[in-house]
């Protein structure tokens, strides 16, 4: 098995990169400054005790005392705190002879200057030069002393330690070094800023998971059931997975439709009428060249901007083969729903009973209730031998008694088992969405009755739904029947468009009757 290469995190990467680079710009900038801080440092010393030299040399004292040859102790003292003030190694006042006339040592005082760098100041030049004197290696400046009349009469000798020069120096290269540390440690607080926003920008991910997360999201885009098309702002087509190109080859359009505005390569789809709009429209039937999709279009925002619009979308036969499957499924769950609630309230009262010790009240309670359930069992179940139809009418009953309602059933006759199973499928939906449409009905008032009754003769069902409902106006009796349409709100108006359509699917006949205060009766009859 080949291994993986280490992978590291972004935040890692950045910042060796980036203090690479500021390392290498500020190793480049040594190697180029470095010399020249060094020399412009050593020349920084040269002239400041050229400049002392000059001032010294300058000095009222200085000439005087060379020129009448003056007891020395006025212009010793003078040297001494301008050595002091200046922070210099020495400065010495020599005669055209080379004798010392000034010394920080005073019994150097009267002897030869040493060095043997004197020789130039005493023919007149300014000269600076590093030797080895009475006090060590020193950078020198040397100067003339004239008087007054412009003869030279002496000259005069500052010197700085060699050594302090030479730190003097380190101490400017050691700004750069700090400079480059400073720099460092800058590079990595900004590259760890700039990783972390980087990082931010990305939702906390690392590269290498964006690449393994894109790869998932394609996978799963190209292997879901539903056909996905995507445009962007557009209105050009950046995305369009497995199932949807099987659906339009099955339409016949089978050229690559990445980079074409949607609404030249399919103008039965309206995302461009979302993009310019910014609604969603859900649950449309579109009609593409035969084949009927039922499809979802929305606009794609981020950041409170639309950047584009997607659309999913399902073969509409699959749908309906799910629908009529989950319709029964969904009544049987709220039937079976609405007796658990039951039975848990009477649950309720027998251990309040039970806690009370009212053991005589709690027989008579479960008497009660064994003889109701038996008397609506028995009579339900004699009547219908369906079980499930039976036990989804017993369900119901519950369910009605929760909401306040009292449901009632009646049947004078046996009504015998369907010859085929799918048939209590539409059965269960035609008598739940009739009793559940009643119970809609009277959700507003007090006195909530509903009735059942089923009669069979001569291979035909008959079931009868009656309430004591508002009833309905006339005006909307040819709409209650379609898709959408209801009084209640939005996201209703479904449970009488799937009484007609399994009325259709078995051949069956409906009639309604109705007036308004008194209440409403469907009438239902089926080929059985």
């Amino acid at each position: 098995m080949r291994n993986k290469k280490p992978r590291f995190r972004l935040q890692t990467t950045i910042t060796f990169l980036v203090c690479g680079v500021v390392a290498l710009a500020l190793f480049v900038t040594d190697l180029l400054i470095s010399n020249e801080i060094g020399e412009t440092t050593l020349n920084n010393q040269t002239d400041k005790a050229m400049n002392i030299a000059k001032m010294v040399a300058h000095s009222p004292l200085t000439i005087n005392n060379l020129e009448h040859k003056q007891n020395g102790s006025e212009i010793q003292k003078y040297t001494r705190e301008m050595t002091k003030i200046t922070n210099v190694e020495f400065i010495v006042v020599m005669d055209m002879n080379g004798i010392r006339r000034t010394h920080p040592r005073p019994d150097k005082i009267g002897q030869h200057f040493v060095g043997g760098d004197e020789g130039p100041v005493l023919h007149g030049q300014e000269t600076t030069s590093i030797a080895k004197g009475t006090l060590g290696y020193s950078l020198r400046a040397f100067t003339p002393v004239f008087s007054e009349s412009g003869n030279q009469i002496g000259a005069v000798a500052v010197g700085i330690s060699l050594n302090k020069v030479k730190q003097n120096v380190k101490n400017s290269k050691n700004v750069i070094y700090l400079a480059v540390i400073f720099g460092v440690l800058i590079g990595i607080i900004g590259a760890i800023f700039l990783a972390r926003k980087i990082k931010k920008s990305m939702f906390g991910l690392e590269p290498f998971e964006i690449g393994k997360l894109l790869e998932e999201r394609s996978a799963m885009l190209q292997s879901t059931k539903e056909g996905i098309l995507a445009v962007d702002q557009d209105a050009r087509i950046t995305l369009i997975n497995n199932e949807a190109q099987r659906l339009f080859k099955e339409a016949g359009i089978k050229d690559n439709p990445i980079g074409e505005l949607v609404d030249q390569y399919l103008p039965q789809i309206p995302l461009k009428t979302v993009l310019e709009t910014g609604n969603p429209r859900l649950n449309e039937e579109i009609d593409l060249l035969g084949i009927t999709l039922l499809a979802n279009q929305l606009p794609i925002v981020v950041g409170n901007q639309m950047v584009g619009a997607i659309t999913t979308f399902r073969d509409k036969t699959e749908i309906n083969k799910l629908a009529e499957e989950l319709t029964g499924v969904t009544l049987y769950a709220q039937a079976l729903r609405a007796q658990s609630h039951e039975f848990m309230n009477k649950l309720h009262v027998v251990l309040g009973l039970v806690h009370l010790e009212h053991y005589q009240k709690l027989a008579d309670y479960i008497d009660q209730i064994s003889d109701h359930l038996q008397n609506e069992v028995g009579y339900i179940g004699s009547k219908i031998k369906d079980p499930a139809l039976a036990g989804f009418i017993l369900a119901k009953m519950s369910n009605a008694r929760e909401m306040g309602a009292e449901l009632s059933f009646s049947c004078d006759v046996l009504v015998p088992e369907p010859v085929r199973p799918e048939i209590t499928h539409e059965l269960i939906t035609i008598i739940g969405n009739l009793i559940d449409n009643a119970l809609q009905a009277l959700a507003e008032q007090d006195n909530k009755k509903v009735s059942v009754y089923v009669d069979y003769y001569d291979h035909e069902l008959l079931i009868e739904v009656l309430d004591n409902g508002p009833g309905i106006h006339e005006d909307k009796v040819d709409e209650i029947f379609s898709k959408g349409f209801s009084t209640k709100g939005n996201d209703r108006g479904l449970g009488l468009f799937l009484v007609k359509r399994s009325l259709d699917k078995l051949n069956g006949h409906l009639e309604l009757s109705t007036e308004i205060g008194k209440g409403t009766r469907f009438s239902v009859t089926i080929p059985y």
